[in-house]
């Protein structure tokens, strides 16, 4: 009987057994690559539009705040003083602000001031800076430019 080894254990058993592997059969064909990368590419490409806008409404949100915020320290200002700033520096320098805000959207310290004759109390002595407006040409996402914030 040979070598003592019959059955399930048997040299002839295992190569019955075992079968051999196909190396191509199972991956993936270049087309199928491209297309899942294509279909990759298009959703970063929308991810990245829809960042951008997303990105662009926040800063327009913060340069609304920081407007609000300006024309509120005119008006304590100029109704404490009983006169108007005459430059946005006063607001500083009388510490109702403690810088002039850089415009989040153009990068740039371009906040123009209005200079009015509007009076805010019968009180007031004399007139100057009675809003302010974005140095910025831009135009926002609502369609308007950011000059007449």
């Amino acid at each position: 009987m040979g070598d003592g080894m019959t059955g399930f254990f048997s040299a002839e058993h295992l190569k019955r057994r075992v079968k051999p592997v196909r190396r191509g059969g199972r991956g993936f064909t270049l087309i199928e690559l491209m297309i899942v990368m294509m279909i990759i590419s298009i959703l970063i490409g929308m991810a990245a539009v829809i960042y951008d806008k997303t990105v662009k409404r926040a800063r327009e949100s913060v340069l609304r705040q920081d407007l609000q915020t300006m024309r509120q320290a005119i008006d304590s200002y100029t109704l404490d003083k009983q006169q108007a700033p005459q430059s946005l520096e006063d607001l500083v320098e009388a510490h109702y602000l403690r810088e002039v805000p850089i415009d989040p959207v153009c990068h740039q310290k371009d906040c123009v001031p209005h200079i009015g004759d509007t009076v805010l109390s019968p009180d007031q002595t004399s007139t100057g800076v009675d809003d302010v407006h974005s140095g910025c040409e831009q135009t926002g996402s609502d369609g308007t430019s950011y000059t007449t914030w």
